[in-house]
């Protein structure tokens, strides 16, 4: 009976922090965005180049696109990890990964 009441808590949780992920991943996205643009100011003048753009050498493509892929990254890591415990210290749930659940039943 522990079981079912702790997996139907459970599920009502994650169902309650999906609102705080959408908003988080939308925040991550916007900040990544500035945060990508304001540190390609300091690089070059110009804007990011499209990997598609003519007129752009290879390492100026390369090198936007691995920074814009490293600032989002970093971003989404911590605009996440922020969600996570402000959700734990409003409800004191840990918002789990599936990835650990995963790994678990598994054991």
């Amino acid at each position: 009976m522990a079981e079912y009441a702790r997996g139907v808590g459970s599920i009502a949780m994650k169902i309650l922090y999906k609102p705080f992920a959408i908003i988080g991943s939308i925040l991550s996205a916007r900040l990544g965005r500035n945060l990508f643009r304001s540190l390609w100011s300091t690089i070059d003048d110009g804007e990011p180049p499209d990997a598609t753009a003519a007129d752009a050498t290879l390492p100026k493509v390369i090198g936007a696109a691995a920074l814009e892929a490293a600032t989002m990254a970093a971003v989404a890591a911590a605009v996440s990890r922020s969600t996570a415990r402000a959700f734990h210290y409003l409800t004191g749930y840990w918002p789990e990964d599936k990835k650990d659940k995963d790994e678990e039943s598994q054991d």
